[in-house]
């Protein structure tokens, strides 16, 4: 992922485990999860910089991860680095058994949150 922030700037990245095989449907479902309850922990939380992203166009990134094992990682560390993340954990009722882990969303300052995803792929 190459980009250039400005010092200011924030955005949001959903990561997404491949190894699932979910669905289109599935899939747009779970990221939708995280990048809610993302914006709705950073009103809590960090309400500034929630409204500085979404005055700026409410950036979303969406990356891919290839298991849980480093989902989980990427989650530990996006909350040791201080960022606002929610880990979505499936109900089961679909797809993929209760409990299954699904996508991480992370809304923080855009060097910070690019220095954390920026080996990640695309989705």
């Amino acid at each position: 992922m190459s980009l250039e922030p400005n010092d200011q700037s924030s955005t949001m990245v959903l990561i997404v485990r491949t190894d699932l095989k979910l669905s289109s449907g599935k899939l747009v479902a779970q990221a939708g999860h995280a990048a809610v309850e993302v914006a709705l922990k950073a009103r809590k939380s960090e309400p500034d910089l929630l409204n500085r992203w979404r005055n700026e166009g409410a950036r979303k990134i969406a990356l891919k991860i290839p298991d849980e094992d480093s989902l989980k990682r990427l989650f530990g560390e996006a909350q040791e680095a201080g960022l606002v993340s929610y880990m979505v954990k499936d109900a089961g009722h679909t797809e993929i058994p209760p409990g299954t882990l699904t996508v991480v969303g992370i809304l923080g300052p855009r060097r910070a949150v690019d220095a954390l995803v920026g080996d990640l792929s695309l989705l």
